[in-house]
């Protein structure tokens, strides 16, 4: 199979179109027929070696851990998916990814791929839907009539938390550029600040969430916009809890794994018009290596996509 691979850390020059064995499939893994994947920042992080005293890579590796596609074969414990399947996961990303003709997928992290949507729309929601859902819901508890403010709000994870948020009926306020307020309104936001123009830290007010996916100094002046009791929850940079408990207010910081709850839980609303995919670029295998430069100017609208194979 042909897949993008690197031998090394560095820059995107490492990353190597080149011929790649089959995965081998465990009793409980599904292999996936890759339709399409996603690049997050976590891919060129990895490729770089960021995470490397983390996660300890076995050289050549394949990232990419999005994937929507259709099951080609099954373990032999395999019992919820069969050939022929159209389903979508965020893998093990301890595991070789999905910039790859063919991935191996634990059975327990796949879900079925939304029917209203492609595999192209359906492998760019797994990794951010699954980060906006635990850090809304499962982290910060956002209910109906709350408020929140969610940062960078035309990007891959805010895009999709904006549309959570709404949807549980909590009142959105998003930043963004003004070139992007339209479209950042269009997905479910009540209120968008122009970051470049406005401070937002100055135009909200009594945040009973905010939902930090910038770091340093955005997510410094958080903390004052939140409501006494209000929470910080971030993805980027983990929040002090000893700020947290001197301001009476709550942090939490989230890093990912598999989830085919959400992601079942997800394509149902997909599939109800209450969530829709946000793309941003696409890009075919043989230009993974642009893809990720893309993504490393953090100008992407959205998500990237990498379109790997036919349905």
């Amino acid at each position: 199979m042909k897949a993008a691979r690197i031998h090394a850390y560095g820059a995107s020059s490492e990353i190597k179109i080149e011929d790649a064995p089959l995965p081998t499939l465990n009793p409980d893994d599904v292999l996936i027929r890759v339709v399409a994947t996603s690049v997050n920042p976590v891919d060129w992080k990895i490729r770089k070696g960021y995470l490397k005293a983390m996660i300890p890579y076995a050289m050549p590796l394949t990232m990419g851990w999005d994937v929507s596609g259709i099951v080609e074969q099954i373990g032999s414990a395999v019992t919820m998916f069969k050939p022929g399947d159209a389903v979508y996961s965020r893998p093990d990303i301890a595991r070789n990814g999905a910039y790859a003709e063919f991935v191996a997928v634990r059975e327990s992290e796949i879900a079925a791929k939304p029917t209203t949507i492609s595999h192209v729309e359906a492998a760019s929601l797994p990794l951010v839907s699954i980060t906006a859902w635990e850090a809304l819901f499962t982290t910060a508890n956002l209910t109906a009539g709350q408020k929140v403010l969610i940062h960078a709000g035309a990007g891959g994870v805010g895009s999709i938390a904006i549309q959570l948020a709404k949807a549980k009926g909590a009142h959105v306020t998003a930043t963004a550029s003004a070139a992007k307020s339209a479209l950042v309104k269009s997905l479910g936001a009540d209120e968008v600040i122009d970051y470049r123009a406005q401070d937002f830290s100055n135009v909200a007010k009594d945040m009973d969430v905010v939902f930090d996916t910038v770091g340093g100094a955005v997510q410094d002046k958080s903390w004052g916009v939140l409501k006494p009791g209000g929470m910080l929850v971030t993805i980027t940079d983990k929040p002090s809890e000893d700020r947290a408990k001197a301001e009476g207010k709550r942090a939490g910081f989230i890093f990912i794994g598999p989830n085919a709850a959400i992601l079942k839980d997800l394509g149902q609303m997909v599939d109800l018009g209450q969530v829709r995919p946000l793309i941003g670029a696409e890009y075919g295998l043989n230009d993974t290596a642009k893809a990720h430069d893309f993504s490393e100017t953090g100008r992407a609208t959205g998500k990237i996509v990498i379109y790997v194979g036919q349905p």
